[in-house]
């Protein structure tokens, strides 16, 4: 049976929990280190491994303490920046319109091409980084992220923001994805959920903090300097980037070990990670098992066409918020990009009621065999966050008009925003801890089917808006979000039984037992 089971190669990066934008992980499955490899034999003296001392500067996790927060500081902002980049194009549509004569949705492509950009990239750039080491990609991403930025900038036509925006988004993606790894790397699993919960705070508002921002430097700069802005913010993310010190321990064991042969000219020394799989062989994993896992694991169906619903609803407030705010209430950009401080409220909420949540998982009944709450337990605080998020889109959606007071329209934001945390935090979690060494596939996947949706379901929005109204437009949004609501409450009562019906979830634990 063992003969049949992959390459130990493999597990190393389906070890690590991968995650995107709203992916901040409070609830972790116990496969969080590299997976070890190559085990002490004839052929590899113990005597010559390279491993870590009990004391040395190297190893991310003894990091003094300072510089571990300097390090979630330099990924949190870097993460903000790709996902604020995502939005703040959205501010200055009407000078595009202006300026190229073209068409509210022509305009829109910006956004789609992004996202999808974002949703390519995040499967190519996990891999690599375990190859690599995550601080070279990082940097070189950062650098060819920022500089398309300047066709955007100077463009004179459409086109050029469209080609520039999409390889911005596929080279952002490498931040968006890996960030949340080196997180990982440097804090033990006691300061985990802290350390995660700093470093979301950025990336969860990102989209939320681009209109609000993006508001105002339309109205007295500009179009372009949308573009302007994210590059001299992200310059100053490049240079805290480029301080932070490698933090992939199998990488930086690696090298050193290259270095002792090289010093020594003994070909003897090695790590426990030396036989992992190229580049090639994980990429061809990371671009098969996604798709698969998608169209075969019910898991997988349900929870990412949920998430990708709920993210395209939410890059549908990018275009129903302008419409209510400034075209029907007569605002200005700048305070018209206000109105989304609800949402950004809503979402910090979520955020500072982690400690809450992790009580009421925690109320759940533990599983006899390992000791902790079955995934199922996350799926209340999910069930939560759905209802949450309905309220919140039909709230807005009868109270949008001039006739009601602004105020109660903005409030509207606050359960949205909730909802919208919970549902991306915990339905990523319920995957990562359900699929273990194959999480980063199954978020890989979600990470794709959710671009997709974001990127297209906006597209729609400005003819959607202008037949059905507001008001109706968005009750259909709404209900639609209401009938998901039974998706978490199926998976909180069968979920169980779902999970011990899926073979892949019983490979993982044998590779996971073997390993």
């Amino acid at each position: 049976m063992m003969s049949n089971l992959p390459h130990p190669g493999i597990l190393c990066h389906e070890s690590e929990l991968v995650d995107s934008l709203e992916s901040t992980q409070i609830y972790y499955d116990a496969n969080l280190k590299p997976v070890i490899s190559k085990l002490a034999s004839i052929h590899a003296p113990p005597e010559f491994e390279v491993y870590w001392d009990s004391e040395d500067p190297d190893n991310p996790r003894l990091w003094p303490l300072w510089y571990k927060a300097l390090t979630v500081a330099a990924m949190s902002l870097g993460a903000t920046i790709v996902s604020l980049s995502s939005t703040l194009y959205t501010s200055g549509i009407p000078g595009l319109q202006e300026e190229f004569h073209i068409s509210k949705i022509v305009a829109l492509l910006g956004v789609t091409t992004y996202l999808l950009g974002m949703g390519i990239g995040s499967i190519l750039f996990a891999p690599l980084s375990e190859l690599l080491g995550r601080r070279p990609i990082y940097i070189v991403s950062m650098t060819i992220f920022l500089l398309l930025l300047l066709p955007s900038a100077l463009a004179q036509n459409i086109q050029s923001i469209l080609v520039g925006r999409f390889f911005g988004g596929f080279f952002g993606s490498a931040l968006m994805s890996n960030s949340p790894a080196s997180v990982n790397d440097i804090v033990s699993d006691k300061y985990r959920a802290l350390a995660f919960g700093f470093w979301s705070i950025g990336p969860s508002n990102g989209p939320v903090y681009g209109p609000i921002i993006g508001g105002f430097v339309f109205q007295y700069l500009g179009w372009r300097w949308t573009n302007w802005i994210v590059l001299i913010i992200g310059g100053v993310a490049l240079v805290l980037i480029a301080s932070v010190k490698e933090t992939y321990a199998p990488v930086i064991l690696r090298r050193r070990a290259t270095r002792k042969r090289k010093e020594t000219q003994n070909p003897k020394w090695w790590t426990r990670y030396d036989d992992g799989l190229g580049f090639m062989s994980l990429l061809r994993v990371n671009l098969k098992r996604p798709f698969v896992m998608l169209f075969t694991e019910p898991i997988c169906i349900f929870w990412d066409g949920y998430v990708a619903i709920v993210y395209g609803i939410l890059y549908l407030c990018f275009v129903a918020y302008p419409i209510a705010f400034q075209q029907e209430r007569g605002w200005s950009p700048g305070i018209g990009g206000l109105s989304f401080i609800g949402i950004g409220v809503g979402v910090l909420l979520s955020i500072a009621c982690e400690p809450l949540f992790r009580k009421v998982i925690n109320i759940h009944r533990k599983n006899p065999e390992t000791g902790v709450v079955p995934p199922e337990a996350m799926v209340s605080i999910i069930f939560f966050g759905a209802t949450l998020l309905a309220i919140g889109q039909l709230w807005f959606s009868w109270t949008c008009t001039p006739n009601v007071h602004w105020i109660v329209p903005i409030i509207s934001g606050l359960p949205f925003g909730v909802g919208n945390a919970c549902v991306f935090i915990y339905a990523q979690n319920y995957i990562a801890q359900s699929y273990g060494l194959y999480s980063a596939s199954a978020l890989a996947g979600n990470m794709l089917t959710r671009s997709v949706m974001g990127a297209f379901l906006p597209l729609a929005g400005p003819a959607m808006y202008e037949t059905l109204g507001l008001n109706w437009a968005g009750t259909i949004l709404g209900l639609v979000e209401t009938a998901c609501i039974m998706i978490p409450v199926v998976f909180y009562f069968y979920g169980h039984k779902i999970r011990e019906a899926s073979p892949l979830i019983k490979e993982a634990k044998k590779l996971q037992a073997a390993s």
